[in-house]
């Protein structure tokens, strides 16, 4: 995106101005492309777009700061329905945040079950990985291992 173009944006939401913005230019803006852009949209995560009279999306430049949160959130594996409440709850900027930390806690958790899955997962490749001696695939120890009910 070019210098002129950031500044023109930024002027934009500084202002307030509704800036018409194509989805093309949307997408670089946010780095969202232009297909989950429209899939946004359908799913309710972005409101609807303007059309113009020949049926163009025109967006307005707090679609890109929409955007751009929306791809933070999905960079930290937040799901789309979490996504919708943490949109949902911004509307009462005085409200509790419970709800939000709360959301950002699970998905902490679920990140903490993941990694140690990964962990138990790399110790047994690691154990099959070291297994296996010999040269031939009859005398195979990992073959063998992977046919047991649990790998020794």
């Amino acid at each position: 995106m070019s210098t002129d173009m950031k500044k023109n944006v930024q002027a934009s939401i500084n202002t307030g101005t509704k800036a018409s913005i194509k989805i093309g230019q949307l997408a670089k803006l946010s780095g969202v492309v232009s297909k989950t852009i429209r899939y946004y949209e359908d799913v309710g995560l972005l409101p609807a777009a303007y059309r113009n009279d020949n049926g163009y999306r025109e967006y307005r430049t707090s679609d890109i700061e929409r955007l751009v949160f929306i791809r933070r959130c999905r960079e930290l594996k937040i799901p789309l329905e979490q996504i919708k409440t943490l949109i949902a709850v911004q509307v009462d900027p005085k409200s509790s945040c419970q709800e939000v930390d709360a959301l950002i806690e699970q998905q902490l958790d679920k990140v903490r079950t993941t990694i140690a899955e990964l962990t138990l997962l790399e110790q047994t490749l690691h154990t099959l990985a070291t297994s296996c001696p010999n040269d031939k695939v009859g005398d195979c120890q990992i073959l063998k291992n992977l046919q047991q009910e649990k790998i020794s």
